[in-house]
């Protein structure tokens, strides 16, 4: 049997991608195997899919680092035939067909139950994303961050993990100060709960080791001078998640923050993040995101327009999440 997926190829430096008709002969090892319903388009997928940051390790190959779908054929114990599941990151997209294909087989380790209230784009419109987001939060709490504490920043407030970190902590009773490029952007961030938008630029360029106490805590998907900044004015005993690295990799900080006012930098992994880790995410998304803020951030594609999707992430013109839907 034949299915539709998007491939990525590589020609020199170049990579290209195609929708075409695939064989199951061609899906890669695994046992369990899984009707994609739906995946997404993160920031790491507009990296493999161009060719940026050589995420993709071996040609041709499915892109989409998540997936949800329902099972078609298991033989691991615990997952069994029309369960809905969600996959995200491990190797997809990588070194394993991701995503961005009508099936896919894979290893169970990798797969979790989607919970109760969950859909499967439900699942995807949440994604790597907004379980960073809630990686990042249970990071904040496992600091002790109380919403009495204070403010909570979240920058690159307009994207997939700023949107549902914005969410899950208004939620929780924090108040939330976002920062975006897109001052545009304030009535629907204002929607998801932030109590406060900021400029991005009040944070992106250089700046001293120290600056006025502002915040308890931080979510950050931006890295670099941002970061830095951010590190620098947040509070005594504060606590900064970091998960992304929009602006860059380096971060040109002093060690001030960590010794003077006992700041801790919690980073976040969300590739290789331990099934219990996982499931501890998932639980909490299901108890604490709102399942109408989260359908305010989601818009819905198919597979042969996640191109320009990658495109409008790097032009920096999206906003929330893009659900891909593989039947469309």
């Amino acid at each position: 049997m034949t299915f539709k997926a998007l491939v990525a190829t590589q020609t020199g430096d170049a990579v290209s991608t195609s929708v075409i008709a695939m064989d199951e002969q061609d899906l890669m090892a695994g046992d369990v195997t899984v009707a994609v319903e739906y995946s997404t388009v993160n920031y790491k997928d507009a990296l493999a899919v161009s060719g940026r940051g050589g995420i993709i390790k071996q040609f041709p190959l499915v892109p989409g680092i998540d997936l949800a779908g329902t099972v078609e054929a298991s033989s691991y114990p615990g997952i069994a035939v029309g369960d809905k599941v969600v996959a995200n990151s491990w190797g997809l997209s990588q070194t394993h067909h991701g995503g961005y294909a009508q099936k896919a087989r894979l290893s169970g380790d990798w797969l979790v139950k989607i919970p109760t209230p969950f859909s499967t784009k439900d699942a995807m419109a949440i994604g790597t994303a907004g379980y960073t987001a809630m990686l990042s939060v249970l990071a904040l709490e496992h600091g002790g961050l109380a919403p009495a504490r204070g403010d909570i920043l979240v920058t690159g407030a307009s994207g997939g993990v700023g949107s549902v970190a914005i969410a899950l902590l208004s939620g929780l009773g924090y108040r939330v100060v976002a920062s975006t490029g897109r001052l545009e952007e304030g009535d629907y961030l204002r929607a998801l709960g932030a109590a406060e938008v900021i400029d991005r630029r009040t944070l992106s360029e250089p700046s001293g080791p120290l600056g006025a106490e502002r915040w308890a805590g931080a979510i950050d998907s931006v890295g670099s001078h941002t970061l830095a900044n951010v590190l620098a004015q947040t509070q005594y005993r504060g606590v900064v998640a970091a998960c992304g690295l929009a602006q860059g990799v380096d971060l040109p900080a002093t060690v001030l923050p960590f010794i003077l006012r006992n700041i801790t930098l919690a980073g976040i992994d969300s590739v290789n993040a331990p099934q219990s880790i996982r499931l501890e995410a998932w639980s909490r998304l299901a108890r604490d995101l709102d399942l109408e803020k989260l359908g305010r951030t989601t818009s819905v594609v198919g597979l042969a327009d996640i191109p320009e999707v990658v495109a409008r992430i790097f032009a920096g013109s999206v906003r929330g999440r893009t659900v891909v839907d593989v039947n469309a």
